[in-house]
C-alpha cells in the first residue's frame, strides 16, 4: 500500500498505478495552499468554489480536512455550514444528494458537469447493471434526454474517468473501467470492514473444507496403497509357492522318481526280476491253452458224430 495521502479515507493509493491517482492530487495541491491563508469564512467559500470548478479536480477530503478550514467552520458554522456540505457532496456524494438538499450554493456550469461525471463514477462503481441504463442515469444525473447522457458519458470518457461503450439500441452504458477517483464517506468504512470481515469468514470457511476434503483424498489414497501393498505380498507369496512347487517337480523327474522307488525297495533289479516273472507267466498262459487248429478239428468231429 502506497499511503501518501495518511490523514484521508481515500482508497485511490492501494496498490494502483501511480498515474491513476498522482495527478489528481497533484491538481489538489494549489487549494491545500491556498487554504492556509484563508482567512475569513468569504475566503474558504471562494476556495471552495474555484476547487470545485477547476478542471482535473476530483478529490476533496484533504481540503475538507485542512486545518484552517476546520477552525473556520467551528468559528463560524452558520456562514460555512452550506459550502462545506456541498465539498462533501463533491467528495463522496453524488448529483441527487446535491438535488435533494436545500440551501446549497447554485452551481456553475463546471461545477455541474463535474459533480454529475462524479456521480457516473458511483454509479459505475456500484457494480449494479440497472444502475447503468440510460432512464437509471438520466433520472440520476438529472438529465433531459438521451444525447445528454451520451455526451456526459463520453466527457467522462475524454476525461480518463471510465472506459464505457454506449449501447444505444439496449439503451445501455457497458463500463469496463472506473477510476478511483472517489473518496469514501465516513460510514463506508465501517461498512468496508463489515464486507471484509464476511469475506474473510467465507474464506475461512471455504479453506476450512478444501482441508477436509484434502484429508479425506489423503486417507483415501493411503487405505488404497495399503489395500496394493497387501494385494502385491499375496501375489508374491503365490508366485513363490508356485515356483517352489515347480522347481520340486522337475527333481521328481528322473532321478528324482527312481529316489522314490528305491525308498519303496523297487531298485532296478527288482524292476528287471519282475518284468521277466511277468514275461514267463505270459509264455506260460500261451502253451496251456489249445492250438486254433486242434479245436476247429474237435468241432468238426462231434459234428459227424
Amino acid at each position: 500500500m502506497n499511503a501518501s495521502r495518511s490523514n484521508s479515507c481515500y482508497i485511490a493509493n492501494y496498490d494502483l498505478p501511480r498515474e491513476a491517482n498522482t495527478p489528481a492530487f497533484f491538481h489538489l495541491q494549489p487549494f491545500l495552499a491556498l487554504s492556509k491563508s484563508a482567512t475569513s469564512p468569504r475566503a474558504v467559500a471562494d476556495l471552495i468554489e474555484r476547487a470545485t470548478s477547476a478542471p482535473n479536480t476530483y478529490i476533496f477530503t484533504e481540503l475538507l480536512q485542512s486545518p484552517q478550514i476546520q477552525t473556520l467552520a467551528a468559528s463560524h458554522p452558520d456562514q460555512l455550514r452550506p459550502h462545506l456540505t456541498l465539498l462533501r457532496i463533491f467528495s463522496h456524494g453524488d448529483y441527487e444528494t446535491y438535488e435533494a438538499t436545500p440551501d446549497l450554493p447554485p452551481l456553475n456550469d463546471e461545477q455541474r458537469l463535474k459533480l454529475r461525471q462524479l456521480s457516473l463514477l458511483s454509479l459505475a462503481a456500484s457494480g449494479r447493471r440497472d444502475d447503468l441504463t440510460y432512464a437509471r442515469l438520466r433520472a440520476s444525473l438529472g438529465l433531459d434526454s438521451a444525447q445528454q447522457l451520451e455526451t456526459l458519458v463520453t466527457t467522462a470518457i475524454y476525461a480518463g474517468l471510465v472506459d464505457a461503450k454506449l449501447d444505444p439500441a439496449r439503451q445501455r452504458v457497458q463500463v469496463t473501467r472506473v477510476a478511483p477517483l472517489r473518496d469514501l464517506a465516513p460510514d463506508d468504512a465501517a461498512r468496508m470492514r463489515a464486507a471484509l470481515r464476511g469475506w474473510s469468514d467465507r474464506c475461512s470457511s471455504i479453506l476450512e473444507d478444501v482441508e477436509q476434503h484434502v484429508a479425506r483424498v489423503h486417507a483415501g489414497a493411503a487405505a488404497r496403497a495399503k489395500a496394493e501393498a497387501d494385494a502385491a505380498d499375496k501375489m508374491s507369496k503365490a508366485m513363490a509357492e508356485m515356483r517352489d512347487s515347480n522347481t520340486a517337480d522337475k527333481k521328481l523327474g528322473a532321478g528324482g522318481a527312481r529316489e522314490q522307488l528305491a525308498r519303496r525297495g523297487m531298485n532296478k533289479r527288482a524292476m528287471l526280476d519282475a518284468a521277466a516273472k511277468a514275461s514267463a507267466a505270459d509264455e506260460v498262459m500261451d502253451l496251456d491253452g489249445p492250438f486254433p487248429g486242434e479245436d476247429s478239428k474237435k468241432r468238426a468231429s462231434k459234428r459227424k458224430m
